[in-house]
């Protein structure tokens, strides 16, 4: 696939609004990480909320000038909106919107986050299958079945945004931020989710979550910076697709989500860590539903390389 329009930037800033956990006493604050020590009067009055689910807001900085971004939206009601309050965010300041999938630990949190943003018509990029139902995960225990409560293009249009479904890669924020699309599966041992389901015309089929993507921006003399949602696609797979797209084959940072967690995944965690030590990347960041396992292998066999990311950190990759 030929290079894509993707700019390269001085400065890529990730600040997550929304992870699954939080240390309020951790001192590993660096060049590239500033935790969140949320103060009033020199006194600790708020923490910072975490839950399973990820939203994060994204800078990008070329000759000066800084764009921003809102990428997904976390899992409670209120969660992301909180913290985004309490961490003094400008939100008033997001010119586009970007949702990684249509599960509820990512979209949960519309209505508040949107609200901060005012009605003002900026861009929401989503794969069209993200308004796929019903859809749910079949769990084999007695049958269950857990559901999803996917968005609507009503909730969307209430909250103000201009709607762009594509499946096909695809750069916005000036030309400073690559909306992946849809990712295609290469790998021989990433395989999705096998207990996502859906219906159409009455018949249950599996769930492929097509929709699942990553935003990417391309840091000068650096490489590539992949920030994931939960990685349904797999992360490797995702990654590598990144490379091709852009044309860009060296990555300084992963980060996000990338869905090791539980009895389907955890047999791939090995696999899944060997083939990102191929790839090199400068950061390994796992996040929400990466899974404690997994977040401790990629610190063992990356030392060096691993940042433990929390709700409320604002990672910083300077060229």
């Amino acid at each position: 696939m030929a290079a894509s329009s993707l700019k390269p930037v001085d400065r890529v800033e990730i600040l997550s609004l929304q992870d699954n956990y939080i240390e309020m006493t951790a001192t590993d604050n660096s060049a590239v990480v500033t935790r969140a020590i949320p103060l009033q009067d020199g006194c600790f009055r708020l923490s910072v909320l975490a839950e399973h689910g990820f939203a994060a807001v994204v800078k990008t900085g070329v000759n000066g000038g800084t764009n921003t971004m809102l990428f997904d939206f976390g899992f409670s009601e209120n969660g992301a909106a909180y913290n985004a309050k309490i961490l003094g965010v400008d939100m008033g300041a997001v010119e586009a919107v970007a949702l990684s999938h249509g599960h509820n630990d990512h979209t949960g949190g519309f209505d508040r986050l949107t609200a901060l943003l005012g009605k003002r018509d900026i861009p929401f990029f989503v794969h069209p299958r993200v308004f796929r139902k019903p859809r749910y995960l079949k769990v084999p225990v007695r049958d269950m079945k857990i559901h999803f409560s996917p968005l609507t293009r009503e909730q969307i249009a209430a909250a103000g945004l201009k709607l762009v479904e594509t499946s096909e890669p695809t750069t916005f924020l000036n030309d400073t931020v690559l909306f992946l699309g849809e990712i295609p599966h290469r790998t021989d041992f990433e395989k999705g989710f096998p207990i996502a389901h859906y219906q159409e015309d009455g018949e249950e089929k599996w769930d492929p979550i097509e929709d699942d993507t990553s935003v990417v921006m391309h840091l000068k003399g650096k490489g590539l910076v992949i920030l994931s949602g939960c990685a349904h696609a797999g992360i490797v797979n995702t990654v590598n697709y990144a490379r091709e797209v852009t044309g860009v084959d060296k990555v300084h940072a992963v980060m996000g989500g990338f869905h090791l967690s539980g009895i389907y995944f955890e047999g791939i965690i090995d696999r899944t860590v060997e083939e990102l030590k191929k790839i090199d990347p400068d950061y390994v960041i796992p996040c929400h539903c990466t899974g404690r396992n997994a977040i401790m292998a990629f610190e063992r066999a990356l030392p060096g390389k691993f940042i433990l990311n929390m709700a409320g950190t604002k990672l910083t990759f300077t060229a």
